[in-house]
């Protein structure tokens, strides 16, 4: 059996940058990380796409620990996962310095 040359820190990164890896992932994280929440509609509203598919990419931010979201019905309120963004930044520095 071979072990797994991966680690975790690795698994973590890449996880990221797969969440990362669309521009309306990125444009969703730069404006959140600008300010302390912003609700869906906002972000409908900014943005040229359909609610469905905005959905689609605040879920892939939120299941990769990005960002987090709270219903305040009938809205939800998405703000950075401040703990994840951090150790996301530490990651990219310390991959991006090798």
């Amino acid at each position: 059996m071979k072990k797994d040359v991966l680690t975790e820190k690795q698994k973590k990164a890449a996880r990221y940058a797969k969440a990362m890896g669309h521009p309306i992932r990125m444009y969703i994280l730069e404006l959140l990380s600008k300010q302390s929440c912003c609700y869906s509609g906002d972000l409908t509203e900014d943005l040229p796409i359909v609610k469905s598919t905005l959905s689609g990419h605040l879920k892939e931010l939120k299941e990769a620990g990005l960002i987090q979201g709270q219903i305040e019905t009938p809205k939800i309120k998405y703000c950075i996962n401040k703990e994840n963004w951090k150790e996301a930044q530490d990651l990219f520095r310390e991959f991006l310095r090798l």
